[in-house]
């Protein structure tokens, strides 16, 4: 594959896809506006946090694989990428303990005001009298919205420093996330008032998307108790942050953040909010995720998806349908021959019908596999019988799909 970096990843990585065969061209300095116009010759695309826009894909000419080089994907226009046959593919969770480890950083700097008592001390101030006063973080309580990879590992990390974690009860939870919460001391409150209304401390860890944007509005800071601390490294978008600003001048509220709403896609630049430049307010340069050990894992994340990709597996793909796609499953056990798939697809076409997903699996010895095809539309028993009376086909099973159920099982 040809790839482009338009984002600095390690010098150990790129040697090790261009040993496998791959050439990789790297030019950190493309901006999201350059983009479109140097995507053309290229199979792939990695970036970090350049923003992948919809001009992008109308101009691509060879692109079928964009990689996040991180969780996120709101950078991506992961919409205009599965018009166009696109996969995205993000790493996930392998920076889960950077941004973990961040997030108790931030409160420890809230509670005991790290960052003003360094600025004290550099412009030759001593003030023991006013920062010699903090909570402290033992016995206190922390809500998590968003028990994934990240919000457990921030569990675990709150629990070693005795903070009681507390979480809402949401259907749905894997069974594993659960099992580890309650491993965890995770207490189950069940609605987000009473969660709110019951922290000293509120941690945001939820994806970016339309069910989270603003999700932290006034009504969600109206409900947080006086006083209580407000964390957020996952994404800007998250928080109102003008109903923020509001709770921080009212001085209802405290916060840490890592991420803000408009913050700057360079990674230097002039740049004021607000927010991060309020008083109550310790910030963070959007650095969750930077630090040496998570950048090699996430490294040899993008490695293991571009080699995968070249083998004809998709892995951790944000822009492919999961539910089962057609109305019917065809499952057809066949010689492995030239041609035998293409007169089935020939007899689907004929019959009016639509293949929505397909995927055919050589059994050992290379004499004999099996195809699984989604089909949209009606079947016929005239169908079925057209495809048993074709040359090589062992046998014709027909399933009706149930939408709900995920693509790839029968």
């Amino acid at each position: 594959m040809r790839l482009l970096f338009a984002d600095r990843l390690s010098e150990q990585t790129l040697s090790e896809l261009e040993a496998r065969g791959h050439e990789c061209v790297v030019e950190p300095g493309l901006s999201a506006d350059d983009l479109a116009g140097r995507i053309t010759g290229f199979d792939g695309l990695v970036v970090r946090s350049t923003k992948v826009r919809r001009p992008v894909f109308e101009a691509a000419d060879r692109l079928s694989l964009v990689v996040r080089a991180g969780a996120g994907t709101n950078t991506i226009d992961t919409d205009a990428a599965a018009e166009r046959g696109v996969f995205v593919c993000n790493v996930p969770g392998r920076n889960a303990a950077a941004v973990a480890e961040l997030t108790l950083g931030l409160l420890l700097a809230v509670d005991r005001r790290i960052a003003d008592n360094v600025a004290d001390l550099r412009a030759g101030r001593w003030d023991k009298d006013r920062y010699g006063k903090a909570e402290g973080l033992l016995g206190s309580t922390m809500a998590i919205l968003g028990l994934g990879s990240i919000g457990l590992l921030v569990a675990e990390r709150a629990a070693a420093f005795g903070i009681r974690v507390q979480a809402q009860t949401r259907p749905g939870r894997s069974a594993q996330t659960v099992a580890r919460a309650e491993e965890l001391g995770v207490t189950w409150c069940d609605s987000l008032g009473e969660l709110l209304a019951t922290s000293d401390v509120v941690s945001l860890h939820v994806p970016a998307g339309p069910d989270t944007e603003h999700l932290v509005d006034a009504a969600f800071l109206a409900q947080m108790k006086d006083g209580a601390v407000l964390l957020n490294t996952s994404r800007g978008d998250v928080v109102d942050e003008e109903a923020l600003l509001a709770a921080l001048d009212a001085g209802r509220v405290r916060a840490g953040l890592d991420v803000y709403a408009d913050e700057p896609g360079s990674g230097q630049t002039a740049w004021t909010s607000k927010v991060a430049q309020h008083p109550a307010v310790v910030g963070t340069h959007h650095i969750g995720a930077s630090t040496a050990q998570a950048q090699r894992a996430i490294a040899q994340g993008v490695t293991e998806i571009v080699e995968a990709f070249t083998h004809g597996e998709v892995r951790h793909c944000v822009n492919l349908d999961h539910s089962r796609l057609g109305s019917f499953t065809l499952t057809i056990r066949h010689h492995d021959r030239v041609g035998v798939l293409a007169q089935v697809l020939d007899q689907v076409s004929s019959a009016g019908l639509n293949v929505e997903h397909m995927e055919n699996r050589v059994f050992r010895g290379g004499q004999a596999a099996v195809a699984s095809i989604d089909v949209a539309g009606e079947s016929s028993d005239v169908l079925v019988e057209a495809l048993r009376a074709l040359p090589h086909v062992l046998s014709v099973a027909e399933v009706t799909l149930d939408p709900a159920s995920p693509a790839g099982s029968a």
